[in-house]
């Protein structure tokens, strides 16, 4: 199998050396306009094909295009592709808006290739273990999600905050909620320097008596990367920058005595053991290339399909839509969201 990777930048070096590690893979093309680029990748990776021309890859023989550009350019680019015959890789967020993917989708339907969305936590070891507790009923009935994503930097020319961080909590929590169906969103956010929101806060209402949140942030002095998924039963805190016991399940919770109003009922607080599961430490970005490998094999759609990129893209539309109307809820069923 061939795979040919367009777009060598921060990401580019991590894409080569996963493909070129899989047993399948016989050889990867690498393709990027920058020359510094198509050296630094020759230095680091000698058996890699290099070239500059993006024509000469859409033409030429490769199985799979790896699409790591900037998110305006995945549309063309990935259209291109899949009309060249070519199973499509795409990076997040899928595309700048959900017509432009719901098109790709029809298109790869009809010529039965295959899109993989490299939604990349969704392959992370501590992800797979909160969505293994989460289908155990190990918190029970999920009440909420809560997730913060912040940091200093780095500013994306070409999106806002929503597009840039968010796209990774937004998949995360669909994964481990896949019976929670979205049925509104409401967000607000503020551009202090380039046009671009650099801080945002997304609400997310489900057709169940739940709730989550996400708070991305590119000027936040420190660097946070929490979630907090709350059950009735117990609830558990995944947060990436521990090196060891990124996930931590609390036996923790509130109960009441009785089923009239909260004002009336007695409240007891319930504060239990803490245990924290261990978790594989595969790299995702591994994960992913096999998985998608092995769905062109078996002729089905990967984990992290085109579907599932057009289900994040909904809500970061909707998100945006909301933040230029003040927070107003966008109903996602109804309203066009462009």
């Amino acid at each position: 199998m061939v795979v040919g990777i367009l777009g060598l930048g921060y990401w580019g070096p991590n894409l080569v050396r996963n493909f070129l590690s899989q047993k399948e893979v016989t050889k990867v093309i690498g393709c990027d306009q920058k020359d510094e680029r198509l050296k630094f990748i020759a230095s680091r990776f000698p058996s890699v094909h290099l070239i500059s021309d993006c024509e000469e890859l859409m033409n030429g023989k490769a199985d799979i295009i790896v699409i790591a550009t900037p998110v305006n350019t995945h549309y063309k680019l990935a259209k291109k592709a899949l009309e060249s015959g070519k199973h499509i890789w795409v990076e997040k967020p899928f595309t700048s808006s959900s017509s432009q993917a719901e098109e790709l989708i029809e298109i790869a339907e009809r010529k039965n290739l295959k899109i993989f969305v490299d939604h990349t936590f969704i392959y992370n070891g501590a992800v797979r273990k909160m969505k293994e507790l989460v289908e155990n009923g190990e918190l029970g009935n999920v009440l909420y999600f809560d997730s913060e994503r912040i940091n200093l930097g780095l500013f994306q020319r070409d999106v806002n905050v929503v597009w840039d961080l968010a796209p990774h909590d937004i998949s995360i929590m669909n994964f481990i909620l896949p019976k929670h169906e979205v049925v509104a969103v409401s967000a607000n956010g503020i551009a202090n320097f380039n046009g671009k929101e650099n801080l945002a806060h997304i609400c997310v209402h489900f057709n169940q008596n739940t709730f989550a949140h996400f708070h991305v942030n590119w000027v936040s002095p420190v660097k946070i990367r929490r979630m907090i998924v709350g059950g009735d039963k117990k609830m558990l805190v995944y947060d990436d920058m521990e090196n060891f016991e990124k996930i931590k399940v609390y036996d923790s919770g509130v109960e009441f005595d009785s089923t009239e109003s909260i004002h009336q009922a007695l409240v007891q607080y319930r504060i239990g053991d803490m245990f924290s599961p261990k978790i594989s430490q595969t790299e995702a970005l591994a994960l992913g290339a096999n998985e998608f490998i092995s769905a062109i094999q078996e002729n089905r759609d990967p984990l992290t399909s085109g579907k599932d990129g057009l289900d994040v893209v909904r809500i970061l539309e909707a998100s945006d839509k909301s933040i230029k109307n003040n927070g107003e809820i966008i109903e996602l069923n109804t309203s066009v969201l462009i």
